[in-house]
């Protein structure tokens, strides 16, 4: 079972796709039973949407954001 490398908990993939963009994208479901979407995006970015609402996006290129299902956001820049 792949984990997650942000929370460290394991998921499956229940179903995955690419979107009219041409950017991959999978459902995941968690040991806990949360459900998410992890997009891989043509320019090396990535983003997770959460089912609680809060969401993570990596630029790929040292700049992170993650935003709380409550709406606070916070950020990173110069890591991977």
């Amino acid at each position: 079972m792949p984990e997650n490398s942000y929370t460290g908990e394991s998921y499956d993939v229940t179903s995955r796709g690419v979107n009219d963009q041409g950017n991959s994208y999978d459902h995941r479901v968690s040991e806990s039973g949360e459900h998410s979407y992890h997009y891989s995006n043509n320019d090396g970015s990535y983003y997770y949407q959460n089912s609680d609402g809060s969401r993570y996006y990596n630029s790929g290129d040292g700049y992170s954001r993650y935003t709380t299902s409550e709406g606070y956001t916070s950020e990173k820049y110069g890591g991977k």
